[in-house]
Protein backbone atom coordinates (compact mmCIF):
# COMPACT_ATOMS: atom_id res chain seq x y z
CA UNK A 1 0.00 0.00 0.00
CA UNK A 2 0.90 3.64 -0.53
CA UNK A 3 -0.49 6.49 1.56
CA UNK A 4 -1.30 10.09 0.70
CA UNK A 5 -1.94 12.62 3.50
CA UNK A 6 -3.68 15.83 2.50
CA UNK A 7 -2.13 18.74 4.41
CA UNK A 8 -2.21 21.69 2.01
CA UNK A 9 -5.15 23.58 3.49
CA UNK A 10 -4.81 27.08 4.91
CA UNK A 11 -7.15 26.67 7.86
CA UNK A 12 -8.48 30.23 7.73
CA UNK A 13 -10.75 29.70 10.73
CA UNK A 14 -7.74 28.97 12.94
CA UNK A 15 -6.60 32.60 12.44
CA UNK A 16 -2.99 31.59 12.95
CA UNK A 17 0.48 32.07 11.50
CA UNK A 18 0.96 28.33 12.05
CA UNK A 19 -0.30 25.81 9.47
CA UNK A 20 -3.44 24.11 10.73
CA UNK A 21 -1.91 20.62 10.75
CA UNK A 22 0.96 21.79 13.01
CA UNK A 23 -1.31 22.96 15.83
CA UNK A 24 -0.74 20.86 18.93
CA UNK A 25 -3.09 18.08 19.96
CA UNK A 26 -2.08 16.05 22.98
CA UNK A 27 1.20 17.94 22.98
CA UNK A 28 2.22 17.04 19.41
CA UNK A 29 1.34 18.49 15.97
CA UNK A 30 -1.92 16.96 14.75
CA UNK A 31 -0.18 15.85 11.52
CA UNK A 32 1.72 13.33 13.63
CA UNK A 33 -1.46 11.31 14.24
CA UNK A 34 -2.04 10.15 10.63
CA UNK A 35 1.72 9.59 10.33
CA UNK A 36 1.71 7.37 13.42
CA UNK A 37 -1.38 5.60 12.11
CA UNK A 38 0.55 4.68 8.96
CA UNK A 39 3.66 3.65 10.92
CA UNK A 40 1.68 0.77 12.41
CA UNK A 41 1.23 -0.73 8.94
CA UNK A 42 3.68 -1.55 6.18
CA UNK A 43 3.42 1.11 3.50
CA UNK A 44 5.59 1.16 0.44
CA UNK A 45 5.50 4.94 0.31
CA UNK A 46 4.00 7.88 2.21
CA UNK A 47 3.35 11.16 0.42
CA UNK A 48 2.23 14.38 2.11
CA UNK A 49 0.53 17.02 -0.04
CA UNK A 50 1.54 20.46 1.21
CA UNK A 51 0.60 24.00 0.19
CA UNK A 52 -0.05 26.76 2.72
CA UNK A 53 3.09 27.51 4.78
CA UNK A 54 4.72 24.52 3.07
CA UNK A 55 8.20 25.33 4.41
CA UNK A 56 7.04 24.90 8.02
CA UNK A 57 5.53 21.50 7.29
CA UNK A 58 8.65 20.40 5.40
CA UNK A 59 10.73 21.40 8.42
CA UNK A 60 8.51 19.28 10.67
CA UNK A 61 8.80 16.29 8.32
CA UNK A 62 12.57 16.60 7.93
CA UNK A 63 14.37 13.35 8.64
CA UNK A 64 11.32 11.16 8.09
CA UNK A 65 11.10 8.69 5.17
CA UNK A 66 8.34 10.75 3.58
CA UNK A 67 7.98 12.49 0.23
CA UNK A 68 6.12 15.76 -0.24
CA UNK A 69 4.35 17.25 -3.23
CA UNK A 70 3.27 20.85 -3.54
CA UNK A 71 -0.24 22.06 -4.39
CA UNK A 72 0.26 25.69 -5.47
CA UNK A 73 -3.45 26.53 -5.52
CA UNK A 74 -6.10 24.95 -3.34
CA UNK A 75 -8.33 23.64 -6.12
CA UNK A 76 -9.89 20.81 -4.15
CA UNK A 77 -9.09 17.37 -2.80
CA UNK A 78 -9.11 15.78 -6.26
CA UNK A 79 -6.45 18.23 -7.44
CA UNK A 80 -4.43 17.60 -4.26
CA UNK A 81 -4.33 13.82 -4.80
CA UNK A 82 -3.51 14.27 -8.48
CA UNK A 83 -0.34 16.12 -7.44
CA UNK A 84 1.01 12.78 -6.16
CA UNK A 85 0.60 11.12 -9.56
CA UNK A 86 4.22 11.71 -10.73
CA UNK A 87 5.46 9.72 -7.72
CA UNK A 88 3.03 6.83 -8.28
CA UNK A 89 3.07 6.20 -12.03
CA UNK A 90 4.53 2.71 -11.58
CA UNK A 91 2.52 1.83 -8.48
CA UNK A 92 -0.21 -0.80 -8.90
CA UNK A 93 -1.50 -1.41 -5.38
CA UNK A 94 -3.97 0.35 -3.12
CA UNK A 95 -3.72 4.02 -2.19
CA UNK A 96 -4.79 5.04 1.32
CA UNK A 97 -5.86 8.68 1.53
CA UNK A 98 -6.01 10.46 4.90
CA UNK A 99 -6.56 14.05 5.99
CA UNK A 100 -3.97 15.82 8.12
CA UNK A 101 -6.73 17.56 10.09
CA UNK A 102 -8.64 14.39 11.03
CA UNK A 103 -6.36 13.00 13.75
CA UNK A 104 -8.65 10.79 15.85
CA UNK A 105 -8.94 7.72 13.59
CA UNK A 106 -7.66 4.70 15.49
CA UNK A 107 -5.43 1.90 14.15
CA UNK A 108 -8.14 -0.73 14.55
CA UNK A 109 -10.45 1.34 12.34
CA UNK A 110 -7.92 1.68 9.53
CA UNK A 111 -7.20 -2.05 9.80
CA UNK A 112 -10.94 -2.79 9.45
CA UNK A 113 -11.10 -0.51 6.40
CA UNK A 114 -8.19 -2.38 4.80
CA UNK A 115 -9.69 -5.77 5.62
CA UNK A 116 -13.06 -4.80 4.15
CA UNK A 117 -11.48 -3.43 0.99
CA UNK A 118 -9.64 -6.69 0.31
CA UNK A 119 -12.51 -8.95 1.36
CA UNK A 120 -15.05 -7.10 -0.80
CA UNK A 121 -12.61 -6.78 -3.71
CA UNK A 122 -13.63 -3.15 -3.86
CA UNK A 123 -12.30 -0.43 -6.10
CA UNK A 124 -13.09 2.26 -3.51
CA UNK A 125 -13.64 1.77 0.21
CA UNK A 126 -14.20 4.82 2.38
CA UNK A 127 -14.94 5.61 6.00
CA UNK A 128 -18.23 7.17 7.11
CA UNK A 129 -20.04 7.98 10.35
CA UNK A 130 -23.46 9.08 11.52
CA UNK A 131 -22.99 12.41 13.29
CA UNK A 132 -25.46 14.54 15.24
CA UNK A 133 -24.49 17.71 13.36
CA UNK A 134 -23.35 16.98 9.77
CA UNK A 135 -22.92 20.64 8.82
CA UNK A 136 -19.86 21.19 6.66
CA UNK A 137 -19.42 17.56 5.65
CA UNK A 138 -20.19 15.73 2.43
CA UNK A 139 -23.28 13.50 2.69
CA UNK A 140 -23.30 9.84 1.72
CA UNK A 141 -26.17 9.13 -0.67
CA UNK A 142 -27.39 5.53 -0.73
CA UNK A 143 -29.78 3.66 -3.03
CA UNK A 144 -32.87 1.88 -1.73
CA UNK A 145 -30.90 -1.34 -1.29
CA UNK A 146 -28.38 0.48 0.94
CA UNK A 147 -25.58 0.57 -1.61
CA UNK A 148 -23.59 3.78 -1.95
CA UNK A 149 -24.65 5.91 -4.92
CA UNK A 150 -22.48 9.00 -4.50
CA UNK A 151 -21.14 11.62 -2.10
CA UNK A 152 -22.56 15.14 -2.27
CA UNK A 153 -20.69 18.07 -0.76
CA UNK A 154 -22.84 20.25 1.48
CA UNK A 155 -22.77 23.33 -0.74
CA UNK A 156 -24.03 21.26 -3.66
CA UNK A 157 -26.61 19.27 -1.70
CA UNK A 158 -30.37 19.73 -1.86
CA UNK A 159 -32.31 20.58 1.29
CA UNK A 160 -33.36 16.93 1.55
CA UNK A 161 -29.78 15.68 1.16
CA UNK A 162 -28.58 18.04 3.89
CA UNK A 163 -30.83 16.20 6.36
CA UNK A 164 -28.74 13.04 5.90
CA UNK A 165 -26.54 12.41 8.95
CA UNK A 166 -24.11 9.92 7.40
CA UNK A 167 -21.05 11.87 6.39
CA UNK A 168 -17.89 11.18 4.43
CA UNK A 169 -14.75 11.25 6.61
CA UNK A 170 -12.31 11.86 3.76
CA UNK A 171 -10.52 8.58 4.47
CA UNK A 172 -10.30 6.24 1.47
CA UNK A 173 -8.66 3.15 0.09
CA UNK A 174 -8.68 3.29 -3.74
CA UNK A 175 -7.08 1.03 -6.34
CA UNK A 176 -4.32 3.10 -7.90
CA UNK A 177 -4.98 2.06 -11.50
CA UNK A 178 -8.55 3.36 -11.20
CA UNK A 179 -7.75 6.38 -9.02
CA UNK A 180 -5.55 8.39 -11.34
CA UNK A 181 -7.66 7.67 -14.43
CA UNK A 182 -10.76 8.81 -12.52
CA UNK A 183 -9.07 11.97 -11.23
CA UNK A 184 -8.41 13.08 -14.80
CA UNK A 185 -12.13 12.78 -15.56
CA UNK A 186 -13.24 15.11 -12.77
CA UNK A 187 -14.57 18.49 -13.80
CA UNK A 188 -15.21 21.36 -11.35
CA UNK A 189 -18.93 21.65 -11.99
CA UNK A 190 -19.89 22.56 -8.45
CA UNK A 191 -20.56 25.53 -6.22
CA UNK A 192 -16.90 25.92 -5.19
CA UNK A 193 -15.43 25.28 -8.67
CA UNK A 194 -13.13 22.67 -7.15
CA UNK A 195 -11.99 19.21 -8.20
CA UNK A 196 -13.69 16.92 -5.68
CA UNK A 197 -12.07 13.61 -4.77
CA UNK A 198 -15.57 12.49 -3.79
CA UNK A 199 -16.54 12.50 -7.49
CA UNK A 200 -14.47 9.33 -7.93
CA UNK A 201 -17.27 7.44 -6.14
CA UNK A 202 -19.83 8.31 -8.82
CA UNK A 203 -17.29 7.65 -11.59
CA UNK A 204 -16.67 4.20 -10.10
CA UNK A 205 -20.40 3.46 -9.88
CA UNK A 206 -20.92 4.57 -13.49
CA UNK A 207 -18.40 1.99 -14.75
CA UNK A 208 -19.74 -0.79 -12.51
CA UNK A 209 -16.83 -0.80 -10.06
CA UNK A 210 -17.47 -1.85 -6.47
CA UNK A 211 -17.73 0.93 -3.87
CA UNK A 212 -18.02 0.07 -0.15
CA UNK A 213 -18.58 2.37 2.84
CA UNK A 214 -17.48 1.36 6.34
CA UNK A 215 -19.11 3.10 9.31
CA UNK A 216 -17.25 4.07 12.46
CA UNK A 217 -17.92 6.20 15.55
CA UNK A 218 -18.53 9.91 15.02
CA UNK A 219 -15.63 11.02 17.22
CA UNK A 220 -13.11 9.21 15.01
CA UNK A 221 -13.97 11.25 11.91
CA UNK A 222 -14.00 14.55 13.78
CA UNK A 223 -12.26 17.15 11.60
CA UNK A 224 -10.50 20.21 13.01
CA UNK A 225 -11.06 23.56 11.31
CA UNK A 226 -11.09 25.99 14.23
CA UNK A 227 -9.59 26.43 17.67
CA UNK A 228 -12.93 25.48 19.23
CA UNK A 229 -12.84 22.18 17.33
CA UNK A 230 -9.21 21.70 18.37
CA UNK A 231 -10.34 21.99 22.00
CA UNK A 232 -13.13 19.46 21.36
CA UNK A 233 -10.64 17.04 19.83
CA UNK A 234 -8.33 17.52 22.82
CA UNK A 235 -11.20 16.58 25.17
CA UNK A 236 -11.85 13.40 23.20
CA UNK A 237 -8.16 12.52 23.15
CA UNK A 238 -7.73 13.14 26.89
CA UNK A 239 -10.56 10.71 27.65
CA UNK A 240 -8.84 8.07 25.51
CA UNK A 241 -5.48 8.69 27.17
CA UNK A 242 -7.01 8.53 30.66
CA UNK A 243 -8.79 5.27 29.86
CA UNK A 244 -5.58 3.79 28.45
CA UNK A 245 -3.53 4.52 31.58
CA UNK A 246 -6.24 3.41 33.99
CA UNK A 247 -6.50 0.13 32.07
CA UNK A 248 -2.69 -0.12 32.34
CA UNK A 249 -2.74 0.06 36.15
CA UNK A 250 -2.45 3.78 36.89
CA UNK A 251 -4.83 5.46 39.36
CA UNK A 252 -6.28 8.76 38.17
CA UNK A 253 -8.23 10.26 41.06
CA UNK A 254 -10.30 12.54 38.78
CA UNK A 255 -9.47 11.99 35.08
CA UNK A 256 -11.42 15.07 33.97
CA UNK A 257 -8.99 17.31 35.90
CA UNK A 258 -5.76 15.67 34.78
CA UNK A 259 -3.98 16.38 31.47
CA UNK A 260 -1.57 13.86 29.96
CA UNK A 261 0.17 14.35 26.61
CA UNK A 262 0.13 11.60 24.03
CA UNK A 263 3.82 10.71 24.33
CA UNK A 264 3.90 10.48 28.14
CA UNK A 265 4.65 7.07 29.71
CA UNK A 266 3.51 6.05 33.23
CA UNK A 267 4.34 3.03 35.38
CA UNK A 268 1.87 0.80 37.23
CA UNK A 269 0.58 1.72 40.68
CA UNK A 270 1.31 5.40 40.21
CA UNK A 271 -1.38 7.66 41.70
CA UNK A 272 -2.17 10.97 40.00
CA UNK A 273 -4.27 13.57 41.79
CA UNK A 274 -6.40 16.32 40.21
CA UNK A 275 -4.50 19.29 38.82
CA UNK A 276 -1.57 17.33 37.39
CA UNK A 277 -0.26 18.15 33.89
CA UNK A 278 2.21 15.75 32.26
CA UNK A 279 3.73 17.14 29.07
CA UNK A 280 5.98 16.15 26.20
CA UNK A 281 8.15 13.04 26.56
CA UNK A 282 7.77 12.74 30.33
CA UNK A 283 8.25 9.27 31.83
CA UNK A 284 6.86 8.46 35.28
CA UNK A 285 7.99 5.25 36.97
CA UNK A 286 6.10 2.75 39.11
CA UNK A 287 4.52 3.63 42.43
CA UNK A 288 4.87 7.41 42.18
CA UNK A 289 2.42 9.84 43.76
CA UNK A 290 1.77 13.13 42.00
CA UNK A 291 -0.18 15.98 43.59
CA UNK A 292 -1.08 19.12 41.56
CA UNK A 293 2.02 19.91 39.51
CA UNK A 294 3.34 20.46 35.99
CA UNK A 295 5.98 18.08 34.65
CA UNK A 296 7.49 18.50 31.18
CA UNK A 297 10.03 16.32 29.31
CA UNK A 298 11.28 14.81 32.58
CA UNK A 299 12.10 11.31 33.83
CA UNK A 300 10.87 10.12 37.22
CA UNK A 301 11.95 6.71 38.52
CA UNK A 302 10.06 4.58 41.07
CA UNK A 303 8.47 5.81 44.28
CA UNK A 304 8.78 9.54 43.60
CA UNK A 305 6.51 11.92 45.54
CA UNK A 306 5.72 15.28 43.93
CA UNK A 307 3.86 17.63 46.28
CA UNK A 308 1.49 20.47 45.43
CA UNK A 309 2.23 23.28 42.98
CA UNK A 310 5.67 22.13 41.84
CA UNK A 311 7.00 22.76 38.31
CA UNK A 312 9.49 20.31 36.80
CA UNK A 313 11.10 20.81 33.38
CA UNK A 314 13.68 18.58 31.67
CA UNK A 315 14.79 17.02 34.93
CA UNK A 316 15.89 13.53 36.02
CA UNK A 317 14.51 12.33 39.35
CA UNK A 318 15.73 9.00 40.69
CA UNK A 319 13.86 6.63 43.01
CA UNK A 320 12.33 7.58 46.37
CA UNK A 321 12.79 11.32 45.93
CA UNK A 322 10.42 13.90 47.44
CA UNK A 323 9.84 17.25 45.71
CA UNK A 324 7.81 20.23 46.88
CA UNK A 325 5.48 21.80 47.64
CA UNK A 326 6.16 24.91 45.52
CA UNK A 327 9.46 23.63 44.10
CA UNK A 328 10.82 24.59 40.68
CA UNK A 329 13.17 22.14 38.98
CA UNK A 330 14.54 23.75 35.82
CA UNK A 331 16.33 22.09 32.87
CA UNK A 332 19.42 20.09 33.76
CA UNK A 333 18.35 19.19 37.30
CA UNK A 334 19.30 15.72 38.57
CA UNK A 335 18.01 14.46 41.92
CA UNK A 336 19.69 11.25 43.05
CA UNK A 337 18.02 8.44 45.01
CA UNK A 338 16.43 9.49 48.27
CA UNK A 339 17.04 13.22 47.84
CA UNK A 340 14.57 15.76 49.20
CA UNK A 341 13.68 19.16 47.78
CA UNK A 342 11.23 21.23 49.82
CA UNK A 343 9.10 24.33 49.52
CA UNK A 344 10.23 27.34 47.47
CA UNK A 345 13.43 25.67 46.29
CA UNK A 346 14.65 26.37 42.75
CA UNK A 347 17.29 24.19 41.08
CA UNK A 348 18.83 24.62 37.64
CA UNK A 349 21.55 22.62 35.87
CA UNK A 350 22.55 21.04 39.17
CA UNK A 351 22.86 17.62 40.73
CA UNK A 352 21.63 16.93 44.27
CA UNK A 353 23.23 13.74 45.55
CA UNK A 354 21.84 10.63 47.19
CA UNK A 355 19.95 11.37 50.42
CA UNK A 356 20.88 15.04 50.27
CA UNK A 357 18.25 17.61 51.09
CA UNK A 358 17.39 21.22 50.38
CA UNK A 359 14.20 21.78 52.29
CA UNK A 360 13.51 25.53 52.30
CA UNK A 361 13.84 28.74 50.29
CA UNK A 362 16.98 27.87 48.32
CA UNK A 363 18.48 28.48 44.86
CA UNK A 364 20.99 25.97 43.46
CA UNK A 365 22.37 26.78 40.01
CA UNK A 366 25.32 25.19 38.19
CA UNK A 367 26.10 23.11 41.26
CA UNK A 368 27.27 19.61 42.06
CA UNK A 369 26.17 18.46 45.52
CA UNK A 370 27.32 15.11 46.86
CA UNK A 371 25.68 12.53 49.13
CA UNK A 372 24.03 13.22 52.48
CA UNK A 373 24.47 16.98 52.24
CA UNK A 374 22.20 19.28 54.25
CA UNK A 375 21.45 22.59 52.49
CA UNK A 376 20.11 25.08 55.03
CA UNK A 377 17.23 27.45 54.41
CA UNK A 378 18.01 30.52 52.35
CA UNK A 379 21.15 29.08 50.72
CA UNK A 380 22.14 30.53 47.32
CA UNK A 381 24.80 29.50 44.84
CA UNK A 382 25.85 32.80 43.25
CA UNK A 383 26.84 31.37 39.88
CA UNK A 384 26.56 34.31 37.45
CA UNK A 385 28.79 37.40 37.29
CA UNK A 386 26.82 39.09 34.52
CA UNK A 387 28.84 37.51 31.71
CA UNK A 388 29.74 33.93 32.64
CA UNK A 389 28.40 31.16 34.86
CA UNK A 390 30.55 29.29 37.36
CA UNK A 391 30.22 26.02 39.26
CA UNK A 392 29.79 25.30 42.95
CA UNK A 393 30.96 21.87 44.19
CA UNK A 394 29.83 20.61 47.61
CA UNK A 395 31.24 17.20 48.46
CA UNK A 396 29.71 14.38 50.55
CA UNK A 397 28.39 14.86 54.11
CA UNK A 398 28.71 18.65 54.17
CA UNK A 399 26.41 20.61 56.49
CA UNK A 400 25.43 24.03 55.15
CA UNK A 401 23.87 26.40 57.67
CA UNK A 402 20.97 28.70 56.82
CA UNK A 403 21.38 31.92 54.85
CA UNK A 404 24.64 30.92 53.18
CA UNK A 405 25.88 32.35 49.88
CA UNK A 406 28.46 30.47 47.80
CA UNK A 407 30.31 32.81 45.41
CA UNK A 408 31.24 30.48 42.57
CA UNK A 409 33.58 29.04 41.50
CA UNK A 410 34.08 27.41 44.89
CA UNK A 411 34.57 23.87 46.24
CA UNK A 412 33.53 22.67 49.70
CA UNK A 413 35.39 19.57 50.88
CA UNK A 414 33.73 16.49 52.35
CA UNK A 415 32.32 16.69 55.89
CA UNK A 416 32.92 20.44 56.15
CA UNK A 417 30.52 22.61 58.15
CA UNK A 418 29.46 26.02 56.85
CA UNK A 419 28.19 28.26 59.61
CA UNK A 420 24.85 29.98 59.15
CA UNK A 421 24.90 33.45 57.66
CA UNK A 422 28.23 32.92 55.85
CA UNK A 423 29.32 34.24 52.48
CA UNK A 424 31.84 31.73 51.11
CA UNK A 425 34.26 33.11 48.53
CA UNK A 426 37.14 30.61 48.87
CA UNK A 427 37.45 26.82 48.77
CA UNK A 428 36.89 25.03 52.09
CA UNK A 429 39.01 21.99 52.98
CA UNK A 430 37.44 18.67 54.11
CA UNK A 431 36.41 18.49 57.79
CA UNK A 432 36.82 22.26 58.19
CA UNK A 433 34.49 24.80 59.80
CA UNK A 434 33.97 27.90 57.66
CA UNK A 435 32.56 31.10 59.15
CA UNK A 436 32.31 34.34 57.23
CA UNK A 437 30.34 37.01 59.14
CA UNK A 438 30.63 40.58 60.24
CA UNK A 439 31.40 40.87 63.99
CA UNK A 440 28.30 41.29 66.15
CA UNK A 441 28.28 44.33 68.38
CA UNK A 442 25.75 44.57 71.22
CA UNK A 443 25.34 47.89 73.10
CA UNK A 444 23.56 47.19 76.36
CA UNK A 445 20.88 49.74 77.25
CA UNK A 446 21.27 51.66 73.97
CA UNK A 447 17.54 51.86 73.25
CA UNK A 448 16.72 53.23 76.70
CA UNK A 449 19.41 55.92 76.47
CA UNK A 450 18.23 56.96 73.00
CA UNK A 451 14.67 57.48 74.19
CA UNK A 452 15.94 59.96 76.83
Amino acid sequence: MTAIILAAGEGKRMKSALPKVLHLLGGVPMLLYPLNLLDRNHFQKTIVVIGHKAEQIEMFLEGRPIQTVFQPQRLGTGDAVLRAWPLLKEFTGQVVILNGDTPLIQPVTLAALQETHLKEKATITFLTADVPNPKGYGRVIRAQDGAVSKIVEEKDATDEERKIREINSGTYIIESQFLFKALQKIVPENEQKEYYLTDTVKIAKDVGARVVAVKTHAEEVFGINSRAELAQAEAILQKRIARHWMDAGVTLIDPSRIRIDAQVRIGVDTVIHPGVTLEGSTKVGQGCVLYPCRIKNSHLETGVLIKDHSVIEEAIIESDVTVGPFAHLRPGTILRTGAKVGNFVEIKKSELGEKSKANHLTYLGNAYIGKRVNIGAGTITCNFDGKRKYKTVIEDDVFVGSDTQFIAPVTIGARALIAAGSTITKDVEPDALAISRGRQTTKVGWKKKRNH
